[in-house]
């Protein structure tokens, strides 16, 4: 019986490993299509403007929009109407998630826990000068 239990146990880690493996090799799933942000408190727009400006703001975003002019390397201002990878709270989502290939913008998805993602959101729609629909 102690045999059978400890081959079942080591067959069970077997799979899993190859489980995990296999996913780490699959492409990033893509968001999805009904993601919605929650409603955010004043706790969570405070929250999500220190999370910007100590992950976001500290290495690549502009902090604010009343920072003036854009150099060629400089991220994308995220205060202004124009979003390069889609504007709505869902697409936002993915973006941080899932990262832009090919540019310096990294995969946060599993860094930083999901609500204070939409919390970071949550604190640039409050902070832009542009009155997006939030979830269009």
């Amino acid at each position: 019986m102690r045999n059978t239990i400890g081959r079942l146990g080591a067959a069970a880690a077997a799979m899993l490993a190859t489980m995990l493996v296999a996913r780490g090799n699959a492409a990033p799933a893509a968001a999805p299509a009904a993601v919605t942000a929650p409603a955010p408190s004043p706790a969570d727009i405070a929250r999500g403007k220190a999370l910007f400006t100590g992950t976001c703001g500290a290495y690549c975003h502009r902090p604010s929009s009343a920072a003036a002019g854009e150099a060629a390397s400089d991220a994308p201002s995220l205060f202004d109407c124009d979003w390069r990878h889609g504007g709505s709270d869902a697409q936002v989502f993915r973006t941080i998630t899932q990262g832009v290939e090919g540019t310096r913008m990294v995969a946060f998805g599993g860094a930083i826990p999901d609500e204070d993602i939409w919390r970071i959101i949550a604190y640039v729609r409050s902070a832009s000068q542009c009155q997006t629909t939030r979830g269009k």
